[in-house]
């Protein structure tokens, strides 16, 4: 068998008759990285075969947009969607950043533009403007600052102001409110297609068929789905905590590879489905990795007009640090 120790990482999600068929990518992708100095950084969401086997730095958008600014290499390739390479762009504008498919967007990023923010501004003068990091590089132009849905309580937070505008996602808005009820928090009608789609009557039926089962959900999701769960958190949150906790059987309220990443590195805990499937994070392949650092496309740029006060407004969120 090629590969026999990355095999071991994947065996529990990728049957053994499999590989033969991933496993020339791989190898290609390990080769290629050491001849073009490149890195790769793969979101949570992308499937256990580039998770856990090519990517170099793995994490939630936070830990991607910290760990970017650091990154020794001279090209850096996203696994992940377009907004999330163009933040890595912001924060190396001397490298040379990839997406290995154009086509990798996201609904919340398309829910708002650089000119709804400048009406924004217009509407509520004075207001400041918080950004979550699921926005093209014009939003974030916009702003005053950035968030993650890992950090969005202690960015607001650290504004010291009575009263904010948190864009574009309604719902982690929302669920941000509920931690923040002394700062009034005005919202935008933007939401994930993967987490807007869960129920509460997801969780009673998943509840109902597991008994004693451990319910995490992402803040995308609306809050009675929130409310529903036993913790709400970050991609990275649900992580530690799954990791920490430990529950028997845990179900994870988010896109489907989560699930999948974790249960490789803990296979003593049951995960339990509902999941929903990010389609935009599942045009990263092996395939299209490999042709991307064979090719070196697809090149991410960001207008320099934009760039520095995109920049800034990553940089301004990246300073904030947790209490």
């Amino acid at each position: 068998m090629l590969l026999p120790e990355l095999y071991a990482r994947v065996s529990r999600h990728i049957p053994a008759i499999e590989w033969p068929a991933l496993a020339p990518d791989i190898e290609a992708i390990l080769r290629l990285k050491r001849e073009r100095n490149a890195v790769i950084l793969a979101h949570n969401y992308q499937a256990p075969e580039i998770f856990h086997t090519v990517a170099d730095i793995v994490g939630d958008s936070l830990a991607l947009a910290r760990e970017a600014v650091t990154v020794d290499a001279d090209v850096i390739v996203l696994a992940g969607v377009h907004f999330m390479a163009e933040t890595a762009k912001l924060l190396n504008p001397a490298k040379t950043v990839l997406i290995p498919d154009m086509g990798a967007g996201c609904s919340l990023a398309d829910s708002i533009t650089a000119e709804d923010v400048r009406g924004l501004r217009a509407r509520y003068p004075g207001v400041p403007i918080v950004t979550y990091v699921n926005t093209s590089a014009a939003v974030k132009a916009e702003s005053d600052l950035c968030c993650t849905s890992g950090n969005a309580v202690e960015v607001i937070r650290s504004l010291n102001v009575p009263r904010v505008l948190m864009i574009p996602d309604e719902f982690l808005a929302q669920n941000t409110q509920a931690a923040l009820p002394e700062i009034e928090i005005l919202t935008w009608a933007g939401h994930c297609e993967v987490h807007e789609r869960f129920t509460p009557a997801d969780i009673r039926e998943v509840r109902d068929s597991y008994p004693g089962v451990t319910v995490i959900a992402h803040p995308e999701c609306p809050p009675d789905v929130v409310a529903a769960s036993d913790f709400s958190g970050s991609t990275a949150m649900m992580m530690n905590f799954v990791t920490e906790k430990r529950p028997a059987q845990v179900v994870l309220v988010t896109e489907c590879s989560m699930g999948d990443n974790i249960a490789a590195a803990n296979p003593d805990i049951e995960f339990i489905k509902p999941c929903n499937l990010c389609p935009h994070m599942k045009r990263m392949s092996l395939g299209n990795i490999r042709r991307a650092l064979e090719t070196m496309t697809h090149e991410v740029t960001v207008a320099p007009e934009l760039a520095d006060r995109a920049r800034a407004a990553v940089e301004r969120m990246l300073a904030v640090k947790p209490r």
